[in-house]
């Protein structure tokens, strides 16, 4: 069949084929993140529902705190990764020795993070009531859980850049079907919160070798941790752990204010409503696979930057928006999914996701910049959160979810508008 050639000259336009291109990324990574997000959920949803709230309570301290241990752990050595990476992706042997010098790092960095995390794990587990057997239960169950998600944010940055979202994606579905799965066969017999840390945690350790196999089919496994990466690395590194350190403090501070000042109740409501701002997990997987290591690449040229800066958080506002709306309209049959002894949270589950979409909006600004190796003076970053945070604890009453969740907006939004503030001025001045 003949074309004609209007459409022959539509076909060969060059952003018809941008198009058509991202259309295909987006339909793949979008479709398999709709999965991954939605088994994801139903896992939630499932532990939630199977594990009485005592159990529940003490399953949320311990997320909490194997988040923090992989925020302790990696240190800013993934933007580092992300910026060292983006200038040598398509070089097999220098990406290799990216990546080497990365987890051989992260190595050194975990040993730290346990001895911090670990006794501050007992300490409130202690403090919530746990016995002492069921607190070691739910500390063995928690530490393979973390040194698989050790070199996981790392491995996967190799295939982000390469654009090679197919492989990614099978493997992260494959991930949360297994847990589902899981979750679902355990959590039925033995409802404890260490055996629902298991069921999350053994299907991602079948995925990181994977994961394994993914990345190292565009590096070369050979390379050895190389000096003047390292130095590149580590320059980034010292400027992004103290903040870590003090967001390791400041972005659960929702948990660890509720878990000192309110009762285990109020721990398990804070956690199932985290649960469901799972929500917003999609746009932050979306633009992590497909945006950032893009963004990473492109080359300093302020318009074009600035140009993809506004479009991606404008995007992504709209979706938040978007979401936000369905949550204020129907609150009631959302708050359905939790079960009945979370009937009554409406007002907390708008106020937990206004809070959450904040917080990823500032995240995402944060991944961008940092992409580009350009990193905020801790400083500056940590003496202004302190202040935000200060200026809540004293106006807000944080033995109340309602109060603690009013917190964490106000942080938030704090966060936002330094955070925009630094990357428009470094977009700015290139």
């Amino acid at each position: 069949m003949k074309v004609s050639e209007p459409i022959l000259k539509i076909l060969n336009n060059p952003k018809y084929t941008r198009l058509i291109h991202w259309g295909k990324l987006i339909t793949i990574t979008g479709g398999s993140q709709a999965i991954v997000q939605a088994t994801g959920l139903v896992s939630g949803i499932i532990v939630i529902r199977l594990l009485p709230t005592q159990q529940y309570a003490w399953y949320t301290l311990a997320n909490t705190l194997l988040g923090t241990m992989g925020i302790l752990a990696d240190g800013g050595i993934s933007a580092g990764v992300m910026a060292q990476g983006g200038k040598v992706w398509q070089d097999r042997e220098k990406l290799g020795a990216v990546l080497a010098t990365g987890l051989d790092l992260r190595k050194t960095f975990a040993l730290g993070s346990l001895l911090v995390a670990v006794p501050l794990l007992i300490y409130l587990l202690n403090r919530s009531g746990a016995s002492v057997i069921t607190i070691l239960l739910i500390v063995a169950a928690l530490i393979p859980a973390f040194f698989v998600a050790l070199s996981d944010s790392l491995l996967e940055i190799i295939p982000k850049l390469h654009q090679s979202i197919i492989p990614l994606q099978k493997n992260e579905l494959t991930v949360s079907i297994a847990r589902l799965m899981l979750s679902t066969l355990t959590l039925f017999i033995f409802p404890f919160s260490y055996i629902a840390i298991l069921a999350s945690g053994l299907p991602r350790a079948y995925g990181n070798i994977g994961l394994r196999k993914i990345a190292y089919s565009f590096v070369s496994k050979q390379q050895k941790p190389d000096l003047a990466v390292r130095k590149n690395i580590l320059f980034i590194v010292k400027r992004i752990l103290p903040g870590a350190l003090y967001y390791c403090l400041s972005g659960q501070i929702t948990i660890w204010l509720i878990s000192i000042f309110g009762t285990t109740n109020s721990i398990a409501e804070v956690g199932a409503l985290g649960r469901l701002a799972v929500l917003l997990n999609f746009f932050s997987v979306l633009i992590s696979t497909l945006i950032i290591p893009r963004f990473a690449r492109l080359e300093n040229n302020k318009k074009l930057l600035l140009t993809r800066f506004f479009q991606i958080i404008g995007t992504l506002l709209i979706f938040c928006l978007l979401l936000l709306t369905v949550v204020w309209a129907f609150p009631e049959k959302i708050l359905l999914i939790l079960g009945n002894q979370y009937a009554g949270l409406e007002k907390e589950l708008l106020i937990n996701l206004i809070g959450s979409s904040i917080f990823l909006i500032g995240a995402i600004i944060y991944n961008l910049y940092t992409s580009k190796g350009w990193v905020l003076k801790p400083l500056v970053s940590i003496s202004i959160s302190i202040c935000a945070i200060t200026t809540g604890i004293i106006f807000l009453d944080v033995s109340t979810v309602s109060g603690v969740l009013w917190l964490n907006i106000f942080i938030a939004a704090i966060q936002l508008v330094y955070h925009t503030t630094y990357a428009v001025y470094k977009l700015v001045n290139i």
